[in-house]
């Protein structure tokens, strides 16, 4: 929701799972299409999760779509299938399908064009993927050893995803390559089960780091700082904004969105202040809101967290718990600064 609206989801009522996105809301691929003059092909292959209703992501604007609705599949291997409103079932591997639709749909394009490739992997179910697709070794395919141990065929659908990646990479020629920027971004982390490194209730669906700090890579066009990491703050929202930029429209700053293409091309950037993120009904939200070295949560029950992620990022330790108070001068100013701007939102 906050990739193609670029907006915070408190705005368009997408906090939560489960909530249909508006389609009075301007989604990417419609601005794309009014500020290009439709210079732009356009398709989402894969995860939609937006909407139940099998003609939503056209309705919104998707010019092609075709993938599965929901947030996960019953089966990797028995699925429903949905091409432009149409639901037939599919017994090919969800990560195989879809990277092979993709492969056709870029190989049809006679216009410049902007594709998302929405993968469900590594969502659970957790599974066995085809052995030609990973290098986890000889994994038991039984339902009983997937349970006891579901880590490493996380990491086999990881591997599959990554391996599928590599087959539409190579499908393009080299002069493709060049000519286009690939963004590859996380969700919202590993599930309880498989997480690692981060503690229990504190990984996919929670506010904590391991739910909200997600990977994200960028390479091909335009990005002259190959082979580097920054640490500039960077909100989902800022892909819609990023996006419209590389696409030529000089759109900079729209909504919540910022775009980032000035520091893939190495030049001077103004990185925003604050990254914002929320979970729940829209009555009951969990909020929270980080600087360069700080992070704020407010729960919906009143209770409040705030951590110093320079030197504890995993929030082993709560400034605001009683036994730490009072807090520094320094911490003190950080909670304020955090606190004042999520009260301007």
């Amino acid at each position: 929701g906050t990739i193609i609206t670029g907006k915070y989801g408190f705005r368009t009522g997408v906090t939560e799972v489960g909530v249909e996105l508006p389609t009075t809301e301007t989604s990417i691929q419609k601005y794309l299409d009014t500020k290009t003059n439709n210079a732009y092909s356009h398709a989402v292959i894969g995860k939609w999760h937006l909407s139940k209703e099998a003609t939503h992501p056209n309705n919104i604007g998707v010019g092609y779509y075709e993938g599965t609705l929901g947030g996960g599949v019953p089966s990797y291997t028995n699925w429903s299938l949905t091409t432009n409103g149409v639901t037939t079932s599919s017994n090919t591997y969800v990560t195989t399908a879809i990277t092979t639709s993709a492969i056709n749909w870029v190989n049809t394009q006679t216009k410049p064009w902007f594709l998302w490739l929405a993968y469900n992997a590594p969502h659970t179910p957790f599974h066995l993927p085809p052995n030609e697709l990973h290098s986890q070794g000889a994994l038991s395919a039984d339902e009983a050893s997937i349970n006891s141990n579901p880590l490493p065929y996380y990491m086999a659908a990881i591997e599959a995803m990554d391996t599928e990646m590599g087959r539409l990479m190579n499908s393009m020629s080299a002069e493709e390559k060049a000519n286009t920027i690939i963004i590859f971004v996380g969700d919202n982390g590993s599930p309880g089960r498989v997480a690692q490194a981060y503690p229990n209730r504190r990984s996919k669906g929670s506010l904590y780091q391991g739910g909200v700090n997600v990977p994200m890579v960028v390479s091909g066009k335009y990005v002259e700082s190959v082979n580097s990491t920054s640490n500039a703050l960077v909100n989902t929202t800022d892909l819609f904004a990023t996006i419209a930029d590389a696409a030529g429209t000089g759109t900079q700053n729209i909504n919540d969105s910022q775009s980032f293409l000035p520091l893939l091309k190495g030049d001077a950037f103004t990185a925003r202040r604050f990254a914002y993120a929320e979970s729940g009904p829209t009555n009951a939200l969990d909020v929270t809101i980080r600087n360069e070295t700080h992070k704020y949560i407010l729960f919906n029950n009143g209770l409040e967290a705030l951590y110093n992620l320079m030197d504890d990022e995993f929030e082993s330790v709560n400034l605001l718990n009683v036994n730490r108070l009072p807090l520094s001068t320094t911490d003190s100013a950080m909670r304020d600064a955090l606190v004042n701007e999520l009260n301007k939102l």
